[in-house]
């Protein structure tokens, strides 16, 4: 083969593709360590510009890494993405039998040998933590090779998956996989799941027992880097009234007879539940298969419908003295005859349908999993969590997760909240009764949030877990958004993650309807599985959950496959529209719950007739628009205490507050300096705050953006206190835009908006929206 150096500037080679130097002189240490002088005849130049005929792939017998089942699944998944784009594979075990002219790939831990030789040539470490991987370009003595490897097998996964989607998504695959650089990545979070719903006979039971689907759609996770995977059942009503779809609402009777025991299902055939007990094994084993852990979701432990005259699924056999024994003998066989489920999700709430506090219930039922025979994670729904509740899990010896609802039942701006709304925080003297006596009364708190769960002490993870309330049904994806999430997510040494699907919510408490899922009226849209719409969504989320610094190339490669020419605009468009309702939810907390509040299709309120029939019932009385809580009523004000304060300091001294919205103790100007004419124009939005564009447009001195903190009176009307000001400057705009504290001109696109640091994370401060226009 031609001299890799023949007929290229290596100075300019070195300096385009390997980023490496920073001034433009070759210094003779860096040429002779680049070039690959060195005894050991490695060097590390990367791959671009070398041509290959094919591809060869090195598996060492002798390395257990490589070895594992997840890893031999995916370098099988590798061969299979190049045979398909006609990519000649060659397999073997030594690297000297590897073809010449190919692409070498060696597939290897990072503590083999091979693979130890080679990171030392080119002073490269593999982080030792779970799931860190390395993706090393070298060429050693002629030979080019692409070191590919993994702290442990999920870590080796993930490396060979990373050139399987490189391949998946390139017509030149082979240029799709000459490295100019080497890539080392660790996760950021511990756990990155996504939680499949079962909530409908009529919609879900299709996908559920489609062996077809399973395969590919667990593989798209594990490329995407997803480590958990939850199947919840019994989490199609909240309350057991008015029910007409019990299909897997009390789950164990739908896949089990328990021998003791004649709990069933009439309607159920045997045949049938049967079939269910064998699909659940079925797709627990592929997600394990996969490097992927499966956990399953048992929500509802209640077993009678009430005032529910026409249901198609019952239960019975089943009486108050036999219920936890039951439940406990279920739990325990289901586990044994399924082993690769890996955790149980409880909800132990009175949502369960088990009255808070039944605590000797839940010991019961923690007995079945602990006495299966091997280590199954407990992960419980932090609603009404108490001290008793998280030891009567502790003692039961098993790993427990804690799993709080992030931003209630949506999905708010990217940092966790400063405070709840004044609903959820506990009134003195009011105790619960009934069902709901904890989460009604002392416990109302954790309703959601991380309440009080975030112990240096705990002996428990705490996992957050992201409802469908904002993100149902239309497309989203912003990179910038979902970093700054994925960092949230460690927040006081969290665990992560578990995110529910979008459309995890269609078809509940009996309003499931056939056909398509995804809403297009265009069925050219349609895609064949409804998970397939939201490819780029879930790829976003879980990349940069597991890096928040991963490389572009990971989202934009996709894009430009499906989008090619067009691919800018769409990752400009998505990651802009992805931003307000977010925003929209975290100043507008019309409701915790989802089922009531859709900011995608939002029912109004009226401004001012507070009998106007609204189900916003968790909403603050009287409740008109303008008596709206923020998701954080620390960092935002409402709409009326906003106009209230800021009207009343305007009116204690208009000339100081020239130009500025005082919001409680912060004072931030809001006037900028732009012409009214002057067309809006959109500059790289999709991954870069409005404050750095202003800075780099020196061709705009009339453009600038309000972005410093005043320290301001702490009560309206109140004399200010020393401090600096900011001089608003000229302003051309007569109109303030003010949405529960965002605040900007109307004549400016967008304004950067700084909080208190030790509250919310500088990618908050970046992010802003015009949602809705008043006059002040």
């Amino acid at each position: 083969m031609q001299s890799h150096s023949a007929g290229l500037d290596l100075k300019k080679y070195i300096e385009e593709q390997n980023d490496i130097f920073k001034s433009k002189e070759i210094t003779r240490r860096h040429f002779v360590k680049m070039s690959g002088i060195a005894a050991m005849g490695v060097s590390y130049l990367g791959l671009c510009g070398f041509s290959f005929s094919g591809v060869s792939i090195v598996l060492d017998p002798d390395d257990k890494t490589t070895g594992t089942q997840i890893s031999q699944w995916a370098v099988k998944e590798l061969e299979k993405s190049l045979i398909t784009k006609s990519i000649e594979v060659f397999r073997c075990k030594q690297l000297s039998k590897a073809r010449s002219g190919d692409l070498c790939i060696v597939v290897s831990g990072s503590d083999s040998p091979v693979a130890r030789k080679f990171l030392r040539s080119v002073n490269i470490i593999i982080p030792e933590i779970p799931e860190a991987l390395g993706l090393i370009p070298v060429n050693s003595a002629g030979r080019q090779i692409l070191l590919t490897t993994g702290y442990d097998a999920r870590g080796l996964m993930y490396a060979v998956l990373e050139l399987t989607d490189r391949v998946n998504c390139s017509s030149q695959p082979l240029e799709a996989l000459s490295l100019s650089k080497a890539v080392v990545e660790k996760p950021a979070n511990v756990i990155r799941g996504i939680n499949k719903l079962f909530v409908s006979d009529i919609e879900d039971n299709g996908w559920f027992k489609d062996r077809e689907m399973w395969p590919q759609y667990l593989t798209m996770l594990a490329i995407q880097r997803f480590n958990r995977f939850s199947l919840s059942l019994g989490i199609g009503y909240d309350f057991l009234q008015n029910v007409t779809d019990g299909y897997f609402l009390f789950p164990y009777p739908f896949f089990l007879s328990v021998q003791g025991y004649n709990v069933r299902v009439p309607q159920l055939p045997d045949a049938e539940r049967d079939k269910n007990l064998e699909m659940l094994r079925y797709i627990s084993e592929q997600t394990e298969a996969r490097g992927i852990h499966f956990q399953l979701g048992l929500w509802m432990h209640g077993y009678q419908w009430l005032n529910s005259p026409d249901p198609n699924y019952t239960i019975e056999g089943l009486t108050p003295e036999t219920h936890a024994s039951y439940c406990r003998d279920a739990v325990c066989e289901l586990l044994k005859k399924c082993p690769a489920i890996s955790g149980v999700t409880f909800r132990v709430h009175g949502e369960s349908g088990v009255t808070e506090g039944s605590y000797d219930f839940w010991k019961t039922i923690f007995e079945g999993v602990s006495s299966c025979g091997r280590k199954v994670e407990i992960d419980m729904h932090a609603k009404g969590m108490d001290q008793t509740m998280i030891e009567t899990a502790v003692a039961s010896g098993l790993p427990v997760n804690i799993s709080p609802k992030y931003w209630a039942e949506h999905l708010g701006m990217p940092y966790h909240q400063a405070d709840i709304r004044a609903f959820e925080i506990p009134k003195a003297g009011n105790m619960g009764k009934g069902l709901m006596n904890l989460s009604a009364g002392s416990r109302s708190f954790t309703r959601y949030g991380y309440g009080d769960l975030l112990k240096e002490d705990r002996k428990y993870g705490v996992l957050h877990r992201v409802w469908p309330g904002t993100q149902r049904l239309l497309l989203w994806g912003d990179p910038l958004i979902s970093a700054a999430h994925s960092k949230a997510f460690g927040f006081c040494g969290s665990a992560g993650v578990d995110l529910m699907e979008p459309l995890s919510f269609k078809g509940r408490r009996g309003s499931g309807i056939t056909g398509d899922r995804c809403g297009y009226l265009d069925t050219s849209l349609k895609p064949k599985w409804d998970w397939e719409k939201y490819l780029y969504s879930l790829r976003i989320f879980g990349r940069l959950t597991y890096n928040p610094e991963t490389d572009p190339d990971i989202w934009r490669r996709y894009l430009k496959k499906e989008f090619g020419k067009s691919s800018d605009t769409v990752e400009m468009a998505l990651a802009n529209a992805t931003r307000i309702l977010p925003i929209v939810l975290t100043v507008h907390g019309a409701s915790a719950g989802n089922n009531t509040y859709w900011p995608e299709m939002y029912l109004n309120m009226s401004i001012a007739d507070p009998e106007n029939r609204t189900p916003y019932t968790d909403s603050p009385s009287p409740r008109v628009f303008g008596n709206v809580s923020p998701m954080d009523p620390q960092i935002f004000l409402g709409i009326n205490d906003l106009s209230g304060s800021s009207l009343a300091d305007r009116a204690h001294n208009p000339a100081q507050h020239a130009g500025h919205v005082v919001i409680g103790r912060v004072q931030i100007p809001f006037a900028t300096n732009e012409h009214l004419s002057e067309k809006p124009e959109n500059h790289r939005g999709a991954c870069q705050s409005a404050y750095h564009r202003q800075r780099e447009r020196p061709d705009k001195p009339k453009r600038g953006i309000g972005c410093q903190q005043v320290p301001c009176a702490s009560k309206p009307g109140k004399k200010c206190r020393d401090g600096p000001q900011v001089n608003g400057g000229n302003a051309y705009a007569a109109r303030v835009v003010c949405c529960s504290g965002i605040v900007a001109s109307s004549a400016v696109r967008e304004v950067a908006m700084i909080h208190p640091a030790t509250v919310v994370q500088e990618s908050v401060a970046r992010i802003a929206v015009m949602e809705r226009e008043i006059n002040v």
